[in-house]
């Protein structure tokens, strides 16, 4: 009998060994930005596929500091230098109008996308004899890229790191209506007046026709000349997505209509599990805070340490004329005239730090990692945008009651602690901040687990074709039926204005025949 129970149980192991075999992928994960922030965003996803028992090889910018099973690194070191330039003058340039800022936003992704493209580790893949389940890549301004699934011969599953922006939408054939859905560099909401949506529409209409005919031409050329095996041409690899995954949830976020293959999966790079130990200097200076502890932190592009003297001296002066403790993300380890009140350091473990119960507000530069934590954790926020989806966060955040939105060009001691004054003393802030995290949290799965679902589904349906709408094949006429306004137009010209042009002339010869027989009539009696 206990042989027999051996046996049973090897031959369960075995079973479980071969199903488990079976069902692990090879993946592919493209994370073509240099901006921590992004990496962050992709990295989370690359470790719940090789949680889940996947092999995962990671193209970034980045190297794992502590190498992880089933994870291999190729890092393209070139991305860098190409996205410095334009990180160092992120200040600069928001004196800049929006359109110009887009046409710098395209050339600073071109030029990423090529010198990923050239690096020597991930040519060195392309030319290997690798195989993969399917292609993982963020897109972010970096098209020609998405070439690697078709090199590879698998199924393209796109990573959005800043939500559903037009050109995620136009992968899938997801409408993107400029009535109600504010374009992401806008500090507009959903609920827009005339004059906003016609902003709106205009900008909306401008960006697309830049990303429709300045940068995806460029596009095509990098991918003809990477890519010259592919089989199919630009255009219709674009087309060939299987799954779009968008870093935002109606919870926080407009409510929009999304194909069945955008998935939204917002919120996924926040660690679920328990808080970790903090370090001892910062656990006890929170812990010490007789009146609560603020965060402050402007993100990884933005370096405080290079904020103009009046800005710093601005924060300095606010700080000092709070009761709260500050803990604040300062890239130098010596800043003049800091207050007692105080702490600076170059990192912060900020998922942890919103997590602490005596941590009661943060002061943010509106990125959407940082909200979206600072919601997980239900924490108020007064936010300082500098460049790209922030405004139109901070505004959505301002509509919400959750938050502040300050103008970085119009900041002073003044403006800061009166924000910042109100968000602590005004419990509707932090009251709404909470609903919206319940709401957050109250999911059938956490974001990423539905990620991981949704990257194993496609993968296991060979590209889950059975998801595609139609609007995938349709171009821009035939989606907004503009072909189909033009014939009516034609009809109603014929139905109408030709009609009308004929009676005219009806009448036109009706009048001559009459003035001619009057005229005739009056020569007539003139002989008698």
């Amino acid at each position: 009998m206990k042989r027999k129970n051996l046996n049973i149980g090897f031959i369960s192991l075995f079973c479980f060994y071969f199903v488990a075999t079976v069902s692990a992928y090879n993946y592919l994960v493209v994370s073509p930005s240099a901006a921590s922030s992004h990496y962050h965003v992709g990295f989370s996803l690359v470790k719940g596929l090789a949680n889940s028992g996947h092999n995962v090889t990671l193209i970034s910018a980045f190297k794992q500091k502590k190498p992880v099973d089933n994870i291999k690194d190729v890092t393209a070191l070139g991305i860098h230098k190409t996205m410095e330039e334009h990180i160092s003058s992120i200040v600069k340039n928001m004196k800049k109008p929006m359109w110009l800022q887009s046409f710098d936003i395209y050339s600073m992704g071109l030029k990423m996308t090529e010198a990923l493209l050239n690096d020597t580790s991930v040519l060195e893949l392309m030319k290997s004899n690798k195989t993969f389940d399917a292609v993982i890549s963020e897109v972010f301004l970096n098209e020609a890229q998405l070439g690697l699934a078709e090199h590879f011969k698998a199924p393209l599953i796109v990573l959005s790191a800043v939500g559903a922006m037009p050109a995620h939408a136009d992968l899938v054939g997801t409408s993107f209506t400029p009535s109600y859905i504010p374009h992401a560099l806008l500090h507009f909401t959903d609920h827009m007046d005339l004059w906003e949506r016609l902003v709106n529409f205009l900008f909306v209409t401008f960006t697309y026709s830049i990303h429709k005919f300045f940068a995806l031409p460029q596009h095509e050329a990098l991918y003809q000349k990477y890519f010259p095996d592919n089989k199919m041409d630009f255009y219709e690899m674009r087309r060939n997505t299987a799954l779009v995954l968008v870093n935002e949830h109606a919870s926080l976020n407009h409510p929009r209509p999304f194909s069945p293959n955008m998935i939204p999966v917002g919120g996924m790079h926040i660690n679920r599990q328990p808080p970790q130990p903090l370090p001892e200097n910062i656990r006890l200076f929170i812990e010490g805070a007789e009146h609560g502890v603020i965060y402050c932190s402007l993100g990884s592009n933005v370096k405080s340490k290079t904020l103009p003297l009046e800005k710093r001296r601005a924060f300095l002066e606010t700080f000092g004329k709070l009761k709260q403790r500050v803990l604040w993300k300062f890239e130098e380890s010596d800043l003049p005239g800091r207050p007692d009140n105080v702490l600076i350091s170059d990192w912060f473990p900020q998922n942890d730090i919103l997590a602490h119960d005596k941590v009661i507000a943060f002061i943010s530069h509106g990125g959407r990692l940082s909200i979206l934590e600072s919601i997980y954790h239900g924490k108020p926020f007064v936010g300082i945008p500098f460049f790209g989806d922030q405004f139109m966060i901070m505004a959505q955040a301002e509509q919400n009651g959750i938050g502040i939105a300050l103008n970085y060009g119009d900041l002073t001691a003044d403006i800061l602690l009166a924000a910042t004054k109100k968000i602590l003393q005004d419990p509707k802030f932090t009251r709404n901040v909470r609903d919206m995290s319940d709401r957050f949290r109250d999911q059938p799965q956490t974001p990423l687990e539905r990620a991981v679902w949704w990257v194993e589904h496609v993968t296991r349906h060979k590209g889950a074709k059975y998801l595609k709408s139609a609007g995938q094949e349709l171009n821009f006429f035939q989606y907004h039926s503009l072909d189909v306004l033009l014939i009516l137009f034609i009809g109603l010209f014929f139905i109408i204005y030709l009609p009308i042009k004929t009676f005219v002339w009806i009448l036109n010869r009706l009048n001559q025949f009459f003035f001619k027989t009057k005229v005739q009539h009056g020569k007539k009696i003139k002989q008698n």
